[in-house]
Formats: C-alpha cells, structure tokens, sequence
C-alpha cells in the first residue's frame, strides 16, 4: 500500500493521477499547506524541504518501507515500481525524461511565478507579470511545436512526462487566456482529460480538501 500525502495544486495532482492510471493500491491524505499542515514534525520526516507531494511505500525496494518526496522523484519511482509510463528501451526512456525535466525545471517554476505575481503577489509588480507571463507563454510554444502531429510529448505513448506537464498546462490561466494560440496543447489536453485514470486522479484531492 502507498500512502500519498499531498494537496490539489498542480504538483500534488501529479502523484494520485498516475497512482489512478497505474491502478497501484494508494490511500490519499490531506495535507493542508493553507493552514501549515507542511510543517508539522510527522510531515516534515517524509518531506524534509516541506513541499507536497510525498509518499511512503510499504513495500519499497526489497520489500522496506520508502519514503520520497519531489514529484518528479515519484513519478520515476512509480513508473519503474510498475513497468508503465515509462519505456524499457533507453532511448525512448531518456526521451521521457527530458521532457519530465522540462516541466521540473521550466513548466512548473515559470507558470508558478507567473500566477504569483498575477494573482497573489501583495502589490502589482508589472515587470514580474510580464517576465514570467512571457516565458510561460514561450514553453506553451515549444510544446505546441512539439506535438505538432504527435498524440505525446516523448516517444509512441502516454508517459510520466505527459501527466507532469499536463497537471500544470491544464488549466492554468497563462493558457486559458489564449488557449487559441496553442492547437496542439489543447488537443493534447482534451486527449489526457479523457482518459478515465486521470478524471480520477483529479479529483481525489479536492474530495479529501473539501470534505
């Protein structure tokens, strides 16, 4: 059993979808990172950084308990425990994984400024805005660019890269504004959105937030 201790942002949402897609036994909980619950000493021997997601697998690498954090971490490690969501071959794997950094490094830094300083930062600061705006705009290209007649961002099938990225493209207002600009993203967005494992990994979260 995996014990999944997360909160509905676009990186929480990462980890209870491919749990969904990957049907592995899980048990979601809650961590409330509105009211501090990322710092309490339980959480924190999980996650020492106090960021969410975090799981802990019973049945780790030689059957020990394993505690990871760091969504891109997860992914990887979900993927190998299973044998899907990521290719056996090397270069198709490699592939997955650039594209997995590419929303680590890029992706998700950059709309995550981008929505800071658009709608919480405590004073407008236009340079932010248009500094972040504009390089989430530009990763939305590159990735238009790149599934351009291709269903998935690496290789022939739905992967550990299409989930990271897709929890992130989604729904954030960088590319609702303008979902027009992007074709291709948003037809790789419906195509993820239909799938039954990722409808119900979307949702986990926010039924434990609001209930």
């Amino acid at each position: 059993m995996i014990d999944l201790y997360s909160f509905p942002t676009p990186n929480g949402k990462k980890i209870s979808v491919a749990l969904e897609e990957l049907e592995l036994p899980y048990r979601a909980h809650l961590v409330n990172i509105l009211e501090g619950d990322q710092f309490e000493p339980d959480f924190l021997a999980i996650s020492p950084n106090n960021k969410i997601p975090a799981i802990v697998d019973s049945d780790g690498p030689g059957g020990e308990p394993l505690s990871l954090f760091e969504s891109g971490a997860i992914l990887l490690y979900l993927a190998e425990k299973s044998g899907r969501l990521l290719p056996q071959d090397a270069r198709a794997r490699h592939e997955v994984v650039a594209w997995l950094m590419f929303q680590m490094g890029g992706v998700g830094p950059m709309f995550g400024q981008a929505s800071h300083f658009t709608n919480y930062a405590p004073e407008r600061v236009p340079y932010g805005i248009e500094r972040y705006t504009k390089e989430a705009e530009r990763l939305l290209g590159v990735m238009d660019r790149r599934l351009d007649g291709r269903q998935w961002l690496a290789g022939d099938d739905f992967s550990v890269a299409d989930i990271a990225n897709y929890c992130w493209v989604a729904t954030h207002s960088v590319r609702t504004a303008a979902a027009e600009r992007w074709p291709h993203v948003q037809r790789w967005v419906d195509r993820i959105a239909a799938r039954p494992g990722v409808a119900r990994g979307w949702t986990v979260l926010e039924a434990e937030a609001a209930g």
